[in-house]
């Protein structure tokens, strides 16, 4: 299966540019399967595969009163089990600059099986980082539809001890529907920031944010001008100039990024 998806991810027209070759080399490949359960998960961790899971996902503001509420619905629909390569999607994290790799797209193949050139569907996805992996819907189907375009989103979870990926979970994303994404905050400007140089040290309040997004316009990082700010400078939510198709999901815009602070002197 490792050649296969390799063949695959390099096979098409000529490359005329680099971000060509990357966004081939990095087409997820995925095939469907029809039993599920813990034994036949094991089996396919074994021989080197990940178990899958793709259904479509909708939002709900789950207080009336808090536009920002925005949590996923309890309801899924359109449910697919998948399986996918375990070296391929190692190769994916491990060529990806975390925490980026939460944020950024890849295309996504699901062929009617191992070596075969009948394309179900195709799409993006992106992947989602959880606070809690225990929180993960597992969703199974017995069939795949004929070939759609859409986009989706794509949740890892990790075993604790060993670091391995045990599953993947997909959502479904169409042209036109929003996500709800954690994007990184990147900082610049520490070289020239003030406050650094007289000895403080940045403290970095909020390493993300989350936002919802239109699934075809998601931000891989938010960058944080730091260069100004002296000693006990900080910035805040409403400091930040993001497109206005994002939407901050945060009751308190006063909440601090990051802040610098003076270093504390021993006594």
């Amino acid at each position: 299966m490792s050649k296969w998806w390799r063949a695959v991810a390099t096979a098409g027209g000529l490359r005329s540019t680099e971000v060509t070759s990357r966004r081939s080399y990095f087409t997820i490949q995925a095939i469907p399967r029809e039993v599920s359960g813990s034994r036949v998960s094991s089996r396919d961790r074994a021989q080197g595969r990940i178990p899958a899971v793709v259904f479509s996902q909708t939002y709900v503001q789950s207080k009336p009163e808090d536009p920002t509420s925005i949590v996923a619905s309890s309801s899924v629909y359109r449910k697919f089990l998948l399986t996918t390569e375990r070296k391929q999607i190692k190769t994916i994290i491990d060529s990806v600059d975390l925490p980026f790799f939460c944020s950024t797209t890849f295309p996504l193949q699901i062929r009617a099986g191992l070596g075969s050139s009948t394309l179900l569907e195709s799409g993006k996805v992106l992947p989602i980082k959880a606070s809690d992996p225990s929180s993960c819907v597992f969703c199974y189907c017995s069939s795949v539809t004929p070939s759609v375009l859409f986009k989706m989103t794509v949740f890892i979870h990790k075993d604790e001890e060993t670091g391995k990926i045990l599953n993947l979970v997909f959502v479904w994303a169409e042209d036109g529907t929003k996500l709800r994404v954690d994007v990184p905050v990147v900082f610049k400007g520490e070289h020239e920031c003030p406050g650094l140089k007289k000895g403080g040290y940045l403290n970095k309040i909020r390493p993300s944010l989350k936002f919802l997004c239109p699934a075809e316009n998601i931000p891989q990082k938010i960058e944080v001008d730091i260069s100004r700010l002296d000693v006990e400078d900080k910035v805040s939510l409403h400091d930040i100039d993001v497109h206005p198709t994002w939407k901050l999901l945060s009751k308190n815009e006063a909440i601090p990024v990051c802040k610098v602070k003076a270093t504390p002197v021993d006594s």
